[in-house]
């Protein structure tokens, strides 16, 4: 159960570096992607890079510590599980697309917390 949950854990913390690099380069387009009924003003592209720089550093944090320190691993992986659940809430608060509010952001601190379980009971 170990090695399942270290795996999802680093497919997630992969996947996060991934979106959050695509932020910082591409983030008009990866922004209609997150949920949420309308886009800022492209002059206002700043909040979504540091959505970017967010995700990037969340992604290496999970890496970092499942290397130097395994058993506290699990306890990270909950508390970043914040960040999936409040973006969710944002999505569904501002009217945005419940599917992707669910599907993507509600999905992954799912996957979060599987992880955190399975690193805790392996």
């Amino acid at each position: 159960m170990h090695t399942v949950g270290l795996v999802l854990a680093w497919l997630v913390a992969v996947m996060i570096i991934w979106v959050g690099v695509m932020y910082l380069l591409k983030n008009e387009a990866n922004a209609a992607g997150f949920g949420l009924p309308n886009l800022p003003d492209r002059p206002a592209r700043a909040w979504w890079q540091l959505k970017g720089v967010r995700d990037v550093t969340s992604g290496i944090v999970v890496i970092l510590l499942s290397l130097v320190q395994p058993t506290a691993l699990p306890w990270l992986i909950i508390a970043e599980t914040l960040i999936p659940f409040g973006d969710m809430l944002v999505v569904l608060g501002n009217r945005g697309s419940r599917a992707r509010a669910f599907g993507i952001h509600g999905l992954t601190a799912a996957v979060m917390i599987i992880a955190a379980v399975l690193l805790w009971l392996g």
